[in-house]
């Protein structure tokens, strides 16, 4: 289908600006009175399901839990980690490893980032590690066996996602919220006061301030923590921030001269972007979802299924050559792909964005940590309301494929693409005194709570927008 309209002289100096701004011979500079702009739909996407093992697991998330759900199948999840630790503890008034009172593993899990029961008791072990994690080579299928004793856990408790029925005052150590975050559920485990002692002895040695300050040295000395399920299913939580509490105390007098406790608490570890980070993931897909991937081109995260696609370039480029002329400026390729949720009995949702990734760059995009550069990468989000991703800047795509076509290296593999659910690490900076913009710093895999989409090529709409000059 082609939809075309006029547009007024007016319009035509801007059109220009656009066309010497290319840097390109494509689209050289609308001088005359009248320019038509071609939309052109008449094109068709077609595509299969790939089945996906395992991906690289790097993550800012935590993953933790277990879930069997009806139209999804069987995923287990569980983390190890490293930690960054902190440079500065409390010292002083004459404490030492005596003083110190507990220690604990706090996971914070933002409200609603879970999939199951909430209420559901589930039971979770740690484990200290005995080397550290690699630097690189980790996926979501590498197991940590080798790197801890699972005949020695170091703590163990059980847990759920609410605080529903707990007294007010025992419920707000479980939760917290603030002007700039939802409520959030904590789980918190106890951990040997041993462990806390060892701590606070090594950071009061001759040593330990010089190896607190060096996260690397640090991770040789206390490679990390494997925290996984022991029991229960029915419930995968995504922690997005844990970390490790320090309880000290001493026993002094007041101004007064009255007896009294102090009391405090050093955060003093935590798993940030810096430190080695697994969610090692296990999966059995449903037979309703195979069989459904057989037939459908769908997405399955956190690992399951891409959708390869093959986008129409050399039509593409066929139809830009047919209508445009020799004087042309290259608008817009937009691509909306229709997407619906999939039946299941645990309320697993499409993931909230995509990737369209050529196919032979996906792993090298990843692996990489490279942003889309809106030639070979793109990325949409979810629509709810229409029921659709769209990419709606795909232009250097189409200027890159006319220039490989005057080449003559345009093939079909040009064309050849995969979307595959994403995590987007978003950062907001400031663009002046009153407002603020969110802006994407990091791309992931999906590791994340799980998610399922099938998208509807046969209605896709693929539109290429152009505008060419017409000669008086």
């Amino acid at each position: 289908m082609k939809y075309s309209r006029l547009i007024p002289l007016a319009a035509i100096s801007s059109l220009a600006f656009l066309a010497c701004e290319e840097g390109s011979s494509i689209g050289s500079s609308i001088v005359s009175d009248q320019v038509e702009i071609v939309i052109d739909s008449a094109f068709t996407v077609t595509g299969h399901s790939v089945p996906v093992e395992s991906v690289v697991s790097r993550s800012e998330y935590q993953l933790l839990g277990s879930i069997d759900a009806k139209g999804y199948g069987y995923l287990a999840t569980d983390f190890a980690s490293g930690f960054m630790p902190s440079n500065k503890l409390t010292t002083g008034h004459g404490m030492g490893p005596e003083n110190v009172d507990s220690i604990r593993l706090a996971m914070v899990m933002r409200k609603g980032d879970m999939v199951g029961d909430s209420v559901i008791p589930l039971g979770l072990e740690v484990f200290r590690l005995t080397k550290p994690l690699p630097s690189s080579g980790l996926t979501s299928g590498s197991s940590v066996d080798t790197y801890y004793d699972p005949s020695a856990p170091i703590a163990s408790t059980v847990y759920n996602a609410t605080v529903v029925g707990l007294p007010d005052s025992i419920a707000a150590d479980y939760t917290y919220s603030s002007s700039t975050t939802d409520e959030a559920r904590v789980v918190y485990v106890k951990l040997p006061q041993q462990l806390g002692q060892e701590f606070y002895r090594k950071y009061l040695s001759t040593d330990g301030p010089a190896l607190f300050n060096d996260p690397d040295a640090f991770q040789q000395w206390f490679p990390g923590l494997y925290v996984k399920n022991s029991y229960g299913s029915g419930r995968i939580m995504r922690f997005e921030n844990s970390a490790v509490y320090l309880y000290l105390s001493y026993k002094g007098t007041t101004d007064a001269g009255n007896d009294t406790t102090y009391r405090f608490i050093d955060s003093f570890l935590a798993i940030t972007p810096e430190v080695v980070l697994n969610n090692h993931i296990s999966q059995t897909l449903s037979p309703e979802i195979k069989t459904l991937a057989s037939q459908e081109p769908i997405a399955v995260g956190p690992i399951g299924y891409d959708t390869e696609i093959q986008l129409p370039i050399k039509k593409i480029v066929e139809s830009y050559r047919r209508q445009a002329g020799n004087n042309n400026v290259i608008n817009n390729l937009t691509f909306h792909v229709p997407a619906s949720a999939i039946a299941n009995d645990y309320e697993i949702d499409p993931p909230a964005n995509i990737l369209l990734i050529k196919k032979d760059k996906r792993t090298e995009f990843f692996k990489e940590n490279k942003l889309t550069d809106n030639a070979t990468s793109f990325y949409a989000t979810y629509n709810s309301t229409t029921k659709m991703y769209s990419f709606t800047n795909m232009r250097q795509f189409v200027i890159d494929a006319i220039e490989k076509d005057d080449e003559g290296t345009l093939t079909d593999a040009d064309g050849e693409y995969v979307l595959t659910p994403i995590n987007l690490v978003t950062e907001t900076v400031s663009d002046g005194y009153y407002s603020t913009t969110e802006i994407v710093i990091a791309i992931t895999p999906y590791i994340d709570t799980p998610a399922m989409v099938k998208f509807d090529l046969s209605n896709i709409h693929l539109y290429l927008t152009f505008s060419k000059q017409t000669m008086h």
